[in-house]
């Protein structure tokens, strides 16, 4: 099994700034993509924020480009996100997203696995 445990989310005001933590542990055997999704109400679906590959190539949501930056620490098997400038509209749960082979896996399958979710809140 492969663990995800996220931290850094928060009450910041708008312009502010945080940087979400995703250390991934357990038994992980590769990692092919780490990214970050965030769902905004119980009603919405959940939205593909920024993911980085193994190769360190990165995709953004058009919204967040120029403001979020996502990277990771590959001998930790932590991803982050630095967001900057939040605005209001970025206030959801956001959830670490991994896509991994676990040691588990007899046929080498990557599989995803997700964090619990933590809260940011863009308020005055």
């Amino acid at each position: 099994q492969v663990h995800l445990v996220e931290s850094g989310g928060g009450l910041v005001q708008p312009g502010g700034s945080l940087r979400l933590s995703c250390a991934a542990s357990g038994s992980i055997d590769s990692i092919n993509t780490m990214g970050w999704f965030r769902q905004m109400s119980a009603e919405k679906s959940r939205e593909e924020v920024a993911t980085i590959s193994s190769d360190g190539s990165t995709v953004y949501e058009d919204s967040v480009k120029g403001r979020f930056t996502i990277s990771k620490d590959t001998t930790k098997n932590t991803v982050y996100l630095q967001m900057m400038n939040l605005e209001p509209e970025d206030t959801a749960v956001y959830y670490c997203k991994v896509v991994a082979v676990s040691t588990d896996s007899h046929w080498k399958t990557p599989t995803q696995y997700w964090g619990r979710g933590t809260w940011v809140t863009v308020s005055a």
